[in-house]
């Protein structure tokens, strides 16, 4: 009687226990077949380079004088220039009996568009800056015959001849260059370039002053330049001489050779 009791207690304990949750148990549980999602990829590290404007600078001797200059990169196939050049050379040279003591005196600034196709580029530019001029000091000794507008005069003993002389052009000069070289190379540090072309710095302008005295061919009739009008005229039209034999050079060769170094 007594084992029929506890087999009937454990029946009842074994209807009465809630039912396995195989299925919870199967989904709450990891699985180990299923396929991780992917990670994503790092993000590529960047060059020392990226980002940095390449700029290079650069010394060159031309006809416009010594000087540097540096280059900016805008594109693969372009730049922009900015330089500045200065030179001077003093002669002595006489012309129609007075001798001249001038000063060339080349100083300027300029901007440059650099277009490069295979190799060679074509640089339209601007002299933004022109202070290109010759001055002169002019004399002649007291005896000594001279020449104005094909009238001869000897200076005065008591008060010789002497004067000054300038030449000047434009303050600003549109240029056009053809050459070879980038002062900022894309494949290396060092660059070697050079320049041909020409600037258009207008008609040279030469105004001549002369002061003392100028006497006929005697030496005896003497008069004073400044005050005389005829010899006025005739030194105005001495001077416009010398500007037709200078307009010629309303256009100004540049040719150059540079060395560079990109950072």
């Amino acid at each position: 009687m007594r084992r029929v009791s506890v087999f009937a207690v454990v029946l009842l304990l074994l209807v009465n226990l809630p039912e396995p949750r195989l299925a919870a148990a199967v989904t709450d549980a990891p699985d180990s077949a299923a396929t991780p999602a992917p990670e994503a990829p790092p993000a590529p590290a960047k060059g020392s380079s990226e980002g940095r404007i390449p700029i290079g600078v650069g010394v060159k001797v031309s006809t416009l004088g010594i000087g540097g200059e540096v280059a900016v990169a805008i594109s693969h196939r372009s730049n922009v220039r900015f330089g500045f050049n200065s030179f001077s050379y003093r002669h002595t040279f006489d012309k129609d009996g007075v001798t001249y003591k001038g000063t060339l005196d080349l100083r300027s600034a300029q901007a440059t568009y650099d277009l490069f196709f295979f190799k060679e580029f074509h640089s339209p530019g601007v002299l933004v800056y022109n202070g290109n001029n010759v001055t002169a000091n002019a004399s002649v000794p007291g005896g000594q015959s001279f020449t104005l507008n094909n009238t001869n005069y000897v200076s005065d003993v008591a008060d010789p001849v002497s004067g000054t002389g300038k030449l000047t052009v434009y303050k600003a000069a549109p240029m056009l260059l053809v050459g070879f070289g980038n002062l900022v190379p894309r494949s290396r540090h060092f660059s070697t370039s050079f320049e041909i072309g020409a600037a258009y710095q207008g008609p040279p302008r030469v105004t001549l002053n002369l002061g003392g005295s100028a006497c006929d061919s005697t030496g005896l009739f003497c008069r004073s330049i400044s005050s005389d009008p005829t010899i006025q005229a005739n030194v105005v039209s001495e001077q416009a001489k010398l500007n037709k034999s200078t307009s010629p050079y309303k256009f100004y060769p540049v040719l150059s050779f540079g060395v560079g170094f990109k950072f």
